[in-house]
């Protein structure tokens, strides 16, 4: 009989209690529950779905509140929630599918399956991969471009999206730095179809949906919109929840465009912990163990030193965040549209998976509870996530409204000032940016207006405010992304150009304004 030595038994008690330990400190159904309903009135969420999962089972899933301020109808199990970035992580699943098949390679050049898919840099074009497509490494600045696909009314066609890249002028050298994009997702979503041979749509819905018995996952927007059982986004506007109107045109679909239920989700993660196995027994595979393992390895430095488990770094890899976590590898991703937020967390050593789904925009809302919930498995204690957030989140809300009330009283001195004002008819007329398109500036009865051609989402009144620079109040004060025009003008006096730049810091990232450069044309 084998014997065990003294040191041999205290470090075998050391771990049982350690284990013990972890266990006894995760939060209860009931304290999840609690937790959730104290986050929402912390923020202001309407509704909500969360959902743990752990050691292959269901440990809590649960629905909260309503799926919509205009209805009322409450939140259950099968109601649609946008998962928007979320998403990323199907398309990137359905490349390494087409990868175990022999379709396609990671490294594959982008323009030997897109011969039309041309950026600014000639050299960049031609090395361009696969890979790249998916690793936010491209030399684009953040967001770069979304607002061909963003808010949901632009009328910009995928095949005038893919045209318009070489236009985007890089922001740094191609494979250095991490900037987060959504076009190039698209275009892996292309990459996909013509691969295939299938409709992107299809190719999930067929291959991830389908084998899931993912019943209540779908990403057409005209099917989302006529789901009865679906949320409304909402956000906040002078201190009132207003519900939002649709995020992203269809072509982002592969970047942001899945809506699914709770229940789906969790079949998702599900898979995803087990390494892209399904079924009773585990028999099937959505994609193989080396593609899986691929998904979840660093392509692309974040950042380092940062957050709140002491983490000493943070990379992208094929679709999924990636990072140490209090001694644990997680991988995660987050999506965001507008008046919805959403975060799906993996801890793979703990067999961990938490899924929160909301319908207000409040990113502090799906953080406060996801860690929340993984330092009861971390076994940390005292920490209040809800307050902790909730003290940033107002924060930020402040330096905001400062910055809000200060352009309001410059505009204010600026109408009582005996100071001539600029002359309108210098101002008025029709200006291009080469891959945003058209913008008229009218005059109508004496006010200004700014009206998009493609972006219909994107008009507003223009009100004076200092110099050759006005504010535009877009008509939809959801979208909460009012912006500074600067005019240029030429020797007479006369408008030739403008640019645009946001005027609140949390201004979402996709109004990627600071790309955008107006040339008068009328």
């Amino acid at each position: 009989m084998k014997t065990f030595s003294l040191k041999t038994l205290a470090l075998i008690l050391v771990l049982l209690v350690t284990t013990s330990n972890l266990k006894a400190q995760a939060l209860s159904s009931s304290q999840i529950d609690s937790l959730v309903q104290k986050t929402m009135k912390t923020f202001d969420v309407p509704g909500m779905a969360v959902a743990v999962l752990k050691d292959g089972e269901i440990y809590h899933k649960n629905t909260y509140g309503v799926r919509s301020l205009k209805t009322n109808a409450p939140v259950n199990q099968n109601t649609l929630f946008g998962v928007a970035s979320n998403t990323k992580a199907f398309t990137t699943a359905a490349l390494g599918k087409l990868v175990d098949e022999d379709k396609l390679s990671w490294d594959a050049k982008v323009t030997d399956i897109i011969p039309e898919f041309k950026l600014y840099d000639a050299y960049v074009t031609s090395e361009f991969t696969v890979r790249d497509l998916v690793t936010h490494r491209s030399g684009l600045g953040l967001g770069a471009g979304d607002l061909m696909v963003f808010p949901a009314s632009n009328t910009t066609t995928k095949a005038e999206m893919i045209h318009n890249l070489r236009y985007l002028k890089p922001v740094s050298s191609f494979r250095s730095k991490y900037d987060y994009d959504n076009l190039l997702y698209i275009v892996a979503g292309e990459i996909v179809s013509r691969v295939s041979g299938k409709k992107y749509d299809d190719y999930i819905a067929e291959n991830f949906f389908k084998p899931l018995n993912m019943e209540r996952s779908l990403l057409s927007i005209p099917k989302i919109r006529a789901d009865e059982n679906r949320i409304d986004g909402h956000a906040p506007v002078n201190g009132k929840l207003e519900i939002t109107g649709d995020t992203f045109t269809q072509i982002a679909t592969p970047a942001a465009g899945i809506y699914a239920s709770i229940n789906d989700m969790s079949t998702w993660v599900q898979a995803q912990l087990n390494d892209g196995k399904y079924g009773e027994k585990l028999q099937d595979s959505l994609f193989s163990k080396k593609v899986h393992n691929e998904m979840w390895k660093p392509q692309t430095i974040v950042r380092s030193g940062r957050g709140p488990y002491n983490t000493h770094f943070t990379a992208y890899g094929l679709g999924w965040f990636l990072s140490d976590v209090n001694g644990y590898f997680q991988v995660t991703h987050t999506g965001g549209l507008l008046g919805i937020v959403s975060q799906v967390t993996l801890i793979p050593e703990l067999d961990l998976g938490i899924i929160v789904l909301t319908n207000q925009q409040s990113g502090a809302a799906f953080r406060a509870i996801t860690n929340s919930i993984k330092d009861g498995y971390f076994n940390i204690k005292g920490k209040d996530r809800i307050t902790q957030y909730n003290e940033r989140r107002l924060a930020g809300e402040r330096k905001e409204d400062s910055i809000v009330k200060k352009v309001e009283a410059d505009i204010k001195a600026s109408l009582n000032s005996k100071l001539p004002k600029p002359n309108t008819a210098n101002i008025v007329g029709t200006y291009k940016d080469l891959w945003f398109g058209k913008v008229n500036i009218s005059d109508q009865t004496g006010n200004l207006r700014f009206t998009a051609e493609k972006a219909l989402d994107l008009k507003g009144k223009m009100i004076f405010y200092k110099g050759t620079t006005y504010v535009v109040r877009w008509d939809d004060a959801s979208l909460k992304a009012d912006a500074f025009v600067n005019f240029s003008l030429d020797t007479e006096g006369k408008a030739n150009g403008f640019t645009i730049s946001a005027i609140s810091p949390l201004t979402d990232f996709s109004y990627d304004y600071q790309d955008l450069e107006f040339k008068r044309v009328e």
